[in-house]
């Protein structure tokens, strides 16, 4: 029996979409008002669930405090009140769309989820705007 746990978290950041390699032009009719060069603003919400069998023994797949702890260190201490663009390593030379930043964090919080265990990310950029990355 494989039974899923979830735990939600949020950050604010800001980023700009744009590439590099592009002109202002080509960027702003791909990326439109998200390629603001001042940047913009978002409050994320975020859901993490890892999927696995109960351990018999303490009845849990894993335990939530440590589940939130790892979003703690490897998403809120590293994203929240950052720009993604200037102060997150993984975005140096990656476009910080929500799909980017959603395969990100589960690259970050999958090293420390027993491989045994699946994981999924879901991010919400706006209310009505989400992703969702399992690793495939």
């Amino acid at each position: 029996m494989r039974v899923t746990i979830s735990r939600k978290a949020h950050f604010n950041a800001a980023h700009r979409l744009y590439r590099k390699d592009w002109s202002f032009e080509q960027n702003d009719a791909v990326f439109g008002k998200c390629n603001n060069p001042n940047f913009h603003g978002h409050n994320y919400e975020l859901i993490v669930s890892v999927t696995g069998p109960i351990d018999p023994e303490t009845g849990y797949v894993m335990d939530v405090k440590i589940l939130s702890d790892i979003i703690k260190k490897e998403v809120e201490d590293a994203m929240d009140h950052k720009n993604l663009n200037l102060d997150v390593p993984e975005f140096q030379d990656l476009n910080p769309t929500a799909e980017n930043i959603a395969v990100v964090i589960w690259n970050k919080i999958r090293k420390h989820i027993q491989a045994t265990h699946d994981l999924e990310v879901v991010l919400y950029e706006t209310a009505r705007n989400f992703v969702t990355y399992k690793g495939e």
